[in-house]
């Protein structure tokens, strides 16, 4: 065991019952889990910025009381993050998952941002607060990402053209509307499911559209009929469909970004879908 770890744990009278065991999904930070004489950890070794921030994002989800699950966290200190380890198991409950994030996204900020930055991923995620809702997802997510990915050739000049044109037209798409606390980063991996019901980790919180996490959470799964039955609690809006597609191309450049060409068809498509419409 590092000794940094140690030394952390001693300090919070844990007791270790062994050594850390890495944990599936460790990608972009080391993941462990401990079993301790206090009960199970899961531990987490990044930058001490990096890490900060998830802690501040899972306390910030906790206090909404949403009726999800989200892992305490027990402490964070420089490289490391501890938080509680969740119990796996039981049966998927989307209707439950839908009417927990239809609570969290109740909860609202005066702007959309966050007072700090974060990551989604590894990349570096700006969210300087802005009362418009348009112009924070323009300026701090769309066209920055799309300009990283110009700037790397991974877009042609006529697609990030393209997507400049979707960006101004913003305000004609979405509401002015209070922003609501996002979990940020909803992809099926960071939904589980528990014997307590759904549970949701990793977050890159900030306030902002709700549709951030419900797109999410169909651009790489299907949470189901049930979810949004429950989510809506009547029928979905009219103009989903092109909102779905809106807040699906941030990830998707995102993906782009990170990962290079495999990404590009559907950036690609995403904003033809949105040009035309």
């Amino acid at each position: 065991m590092e000794q940094s770890l140690s030394t952390l744990l001693a300090s919070l009278e844990i007791v270790p019952l062994g050594e850390p065991q890495p944990l599936s999904g460790g990608d972009i930070a080391e993941v462990a889990r401990l079993e301790t004489r206090q009960g199970a950890l899961v531990v987490k070794r990044d930058e001490a910025a990096s890490l900060a921030a998830e802690a501040e994002g899972l306390r910030a989800l906790r206090r909404a009381n949403s009726g999800l699950i989200v892992p305490e966290v027990v402490a964070q200190q420089d490289e490391w993050l501890i938080m509680e380890a969740l119990p796996q198991g039981g049966k998927r409950d989307p209707a439950r998952l839908g009417e927990g994030l239809r609570t969290l996204h109740g909860v609202t900020g005066e702007h959309h941002g966050w007072p700090h930055d974060n990551h989604c991923g590894p990349t570096a995620q700006r969210n300087t607060p802005c009362r418009d809702g348009r112009a924070f997802q323009r300026d701090h997510r769309l066209v920055p990402l799309g300009e990283a990915c110009a700037e790397r050739g991974l877009l042609s000049s006529a697609t990030r053209d393209a997507l400049l044109d979707v960006a101004q037209r913003l305000e004609s798409w979405l509401p002015d509307r209070p922003a609501c606390l996002v979990h940020g980063d909803l992809w099926s991996g960071n939904v589980l499911t528990t014997p307590r019901g759904p549970a949701i980790i990793d977050p890159a919180v900030y306030y902002h559209y709700p549709e951030v996490d419900l797109a999410m959470l169909t651009l790489f799964g299907a949470p189901g009929e049930a979810f949004f039955e429950a989510y809506w609690d009547g029928d979905k809006p009219a103009d989903w469909t092109r909102r779905e597609t809106l807040f699906q191309l941030y990830p998707l450049l995102n993906h782009l970004l990170l990962f290079g060409g495999a990404y590009r068809t559907a950036v690609e498509r995403a904003i033809a879908r949105l040009a035309a419409d």
